[in-house]
């Protein structure tokens, strides 16, 4: 039954890509990413056993996927920056 949703997965993952587009923050991206690569591995016939450890294997995927761009891109420059040491005093 899961074997031939593959597509749905990839599917989404672009939509998800494409929503990405027009609400910046790399919040969608993560799990763009993660839903295609489920649909790769769904497709693969590693994580199509059952619908609950496919949606355990996305959101590890999602959750890796985000990381990864946070370690990549880093912090968003409006988040708050906390400065420990002060210049003046030196």
């Amino acid at each position: 039954m899961m074997a031939g949703t593959w597509w749905l997965w990839v599917l989404g993952g672009l939509v998800l890509a494409g929503l990405e587009l027009a609400v910046p923050g790399y919040f969608f991206l993560g799990f763009a990413a993660g839903a295609v690569l489920t649909g790769g591995l769904v497709a693969l016939g590693i994580a199509g056993a059952n619908t609950a450890l496919t949606l355990v294997v996305f959101a590890l995927l999602s959750g890796l996927a985000w990381g990864a761009l946070r370690f990549v891109f880093g912090v968003a420059p409006r988040d708050v920056k906390i400065i420990r040491r002060d210049i003046n005093e030196d």
